[in-house]
């Protein structure tokens, strides 16, 4: 039996959270084509006959501006000091030399395996020569170039981190795919949207705080508050006559009673919190402990 913790870290929108979707075979993480989605640390757990590997998306590594920022940060130090081995994902197509600076700053003491993503849209050229720039750096065990969103190149990269997963019993005995409460996936599909339907500052002064979760006989009830930072912001969520919130209830009730399978009403309210992304009150509360 091999069993560890297999943690993945990189630059914003590198495809951590879309290849975290595609080797659980569950849609865990939320994603977005927008830098900075991910703001929690997201474990998957991965059991087999002979293997349990437990995943963790992390967010993306940045130079923190806010308390929100320093908690993300703290979710990916968490992530380095307990992982048995480290996937270090890079865009094929992007800046290598920017990417080596982050994975050199990392100062990992266990194997690391270099993901090179998004291969599906990029020539064998420019493949190459990444796959080359990163071969001989003194973090990097091994190359694995895959397309997470095609999903080609797993069934290798499983082979490999299988090969250099330490071997123990399994941590977690039942056959929960994830560790963290339904609620919070509730909270972060409703998110999810908010990246989707809004543009520029929105989704990033934006958080969602599920105050309700009722499993009735025909249907659940969840009431959940969107949280902003700014009054003018208030108006721009909820749309001309209310048609933005709407919007956005009805794709996010679509997902989460596809992932619950079973009927929701969803309630969604919008309230503002000055600062909210500086405050460790609130932070607290929002869950970003």
């Amino acid at each position: 039996m091999k069993s560890g913790f297999v943690n993945i870290f990189g630059k914003p929108n590198a495809g951590k959270s879309t290849l975290l979707n595609s080797l659980m075979g569950e849609k865990l993480a939320i994603v977005s084509p927008k830098v900075q989605t991910t703001r929690h640390r997201i474990k998957g757990i991965l059991t087999g006959e002979n293997y349990q590997v437990i995943f963790s998306d992390t967010p993306g590594i940045i130079e923190p501006r806010y308390k929100l920022h320093e908690k993300m940060m703290q979710a990916v130090k968490g992530s380095l000091e307990d992982a048995d081995v480290a996937l270090l994902i890079a865009d094929v197509k992007d800046d290598l030399a920017e990417a080596d600076e982050i994975f050199s700053s990392l100062s990992l003491t266990v194997p690391s395996l270099l993901v090179l993503n998004k291969a599906d849209a990029a020539d064998p050229a420019t493949i190459q020569k990444a796959t080359d720039f990163f071969s001989g750096r003194d973090y990097c065990r091994e190359v694995v170039v895959v397309s997470a969103l095609k999903k080609t190149g797993l069934t290798r990269l499983m082979e490999i981190i299988l090969s250099w997963l330490p071997e123990g019993e399994a941590f977690y005995q039942d056959d929960n795919l994830s560790d963290l409460p339904v609620k919070f996936f509730v909270g972060e599909m409703i998110r999810e949207k908010i990246f989707y339907l809004y543009q520029d500052e929105i989704p990033y002064h934006a958080t969602v705080l599920v105050q309700e979760f009722k499993e009735k006989t025909t249907l659940t009830k969840i009431t959940a508050d969107i949280i902003l930072q700014r009054e003018t912001q208030k108006g721009i969520v909820l749309g001309e006559g209310g048609k933005m919130i709407k919007q956005l209830g009805t794709l996010a009730r679509k997902d989460i009673e596809e992932f619950l399978g079973r009927k929701v009403f969803l309630e969604l309210f919008v309230k503002v919190r000055p600062k909210w992304r500086d405050n460790d009150t609130f932070l607290k509360e929002y869950g970003y402990n």
